[in-house]
């Protein structure tokens, strides 16, 4: 019985090893719960949740939630960084040794993980049977996401892989495109979306992209090309829409009570509710999204990492000229955290500005005038969170504005300036 026994137990394992010899992959079995491209995009509701994941890659860390900011802001005129982090330092001084850098690294991870979601709504939503007005929106809301991301990789590193929809094959290698050839999609993609998009939204779908952000993204590209009468005429409609105007209060722009505002032109959603990684909630409503970055690693010491600051020349501008009633420009304390009693550094007539708080410690003078190493240092007030709580952290409440009326008004001197007209027109 028992060799009886074993010569079975042998064959029943032989068999076995032969079948799973056969189908190597019998035990490597996709979820079928999981949705598919197949299944998933069949309703209007389908529709929604893909354009709702193609907002929240702009939470991503290589866009407005963290790295972005370094890319941009630090490598400009005003920013510059003494992080202790020598690597992230050289990165905003254009040093990069190690081109799988994260914060590189993850630029381009974030770009593309948006261009993606974007390029599968253009792709699919077209064949959901749904409300035509709500499809054409969406796919015009997608064409934005996909050419403001495709703006910001051209302006960073110039020729990038150019993937205008779905990969059919994942391992193949997307082409490169020349700047030229970018600069062309951005563009036709901003002329495609701007019919379909309305001029404003209300309730959960605020901070969904609007004809007015479609316009204004349009004409930043046209000046990056220095095609100044084309981004003349479509800035010209963002002014005469009358549907933006500069805030009263200048500190409107930079706080999360005061977000969406008539300002606003185009604005990534963030809260500190939902707290994680990439597409913690997400979505472009700000109930349902992850917080912002920048006021945790551009913190003032003893609040944030301070991995950015400003340049001192900026307050000695800023302080050239007064208000109508000799006042300090209001904008500075807004802006700047600083030492206002540095007379050496920031010398200047107008009486000193009353607004220096510090996260509730008392202002920024009394904390950190006794320090040498601050003497003449400045820096961001802008996205901090001092005018509310005692701290920062990696979810910060406050939007970030991409674009706002303000720079559209900047832009179009600008764009008239470059045509030998710097007297604008009434209606410019």
């Amino acid at each position: 019985m028992k060799v009886n026994f074993l010569a079975r137990l042998v064959l029943a394992g032989t068999l076995l090893l032969s079948a799973t010899a056969c189908e190597k992959d019998l035990l490597n079995q996709l979820n079928p719960n999981l949705p598919t491209t197949e299944s998933f995009f069949k309703t209007s509701e389908d529709a929604v949740r893909a354009s709702t994941a193609a907002y929240a890659g702009l939470q991503g860390l290589g866009m407005y939630r963290r790295w972005l900011n370094f890319a941009f802001d630090l490598r400009d005129d005003t920013g510059f960084s003494q992080s202790p982090w020598g690597e992230l330092a050289d990165f905003t001084r254009f040093v990069q040794t190690n081109y799988d850098f994260e914060v590189s690294r993850d630029i381009y991870r974030d770009h593309y993980r948006t261009i993606y979601r974007a390029n599968q709504v253009i792709a699919n939503v077209p064949g959901i049977q749904m409300d035509a007005t709500l499809q054409k929106r969406l796919v015009a809301e997608a064409r934005f996401l996909r050419a403001l991301s495709y703006f910001n990789l051209v302006s960073l590193y110039g020729n990038v892989p150019l993937v205008v929809a779905p990969p059919t094959d994942l391992n193949a290698i997307p082409p490169q495109g020349t700047e030229a050839e970018v600069w062309a999609l951005v563009i036709s993609d901003l002329m495609s979306a701007q019919p379909d998009l309305p001029a404003s939204y209300t309730g959960a779908d605020l901070g969904r992209a609007t004809r007015g952000a479609a316009t204004t993204l349009l004409g930043k590209a046209y000046m990056q090309n220095r095609r100044w009468a084309e981004a003349q005429a479509q800035f010209a409609q963002v002014i005469g829409s009358g549907t933006y105007r500069l805030t009263t209060n200048y500190t409107d722009n930079f706080r999360h009570t005061t977000e969406n505002n008539s300002e606003s032109i185009f604005e990534v959603q963030f809260s500190d509710v939902n707290r994680g990684g990439n597409d913690a909630g997400g979505g472009p409503s700000a109930s349902s999204s992850q917080g912002g970055q920048r006021s945790q690693f551009w913190g003032v010491p003893g609040f944030g990492f301070n991995d950015g600051e400003l340049r001192p020349w900026v307050v000695r501008e800023f302080l050239q000229e007064g208000t109508t009633s000799g006042q300090r420009d209001p904008r500075l304390a807004a802006t700047v955290f600083y030492n206002r009693f540095d007379l050496t550094q920031f010398p200047s007539t107008l009486p000193p500005d009353n607004d220096r708080g510090v996260y509730g410690s008392g202002n920024f003078e009394t904390r950190y005038a006794g320090n040498p190493r601050n003497l003449g240092r400045v820096y961001y007030r802008k996205y901090a969170t001092d005018y509310y709580r005692t701290f920062e952290d990696f979810d910060s409440p406050i939007n970030h504005r991409v674009m706002r009326y303000a720079d559209v008004l900047l832009l179009q001197a600008e764009a008239l300036n470059e045509q030998n007209n710097p007297a604008a027109p009434s209606h410019w």
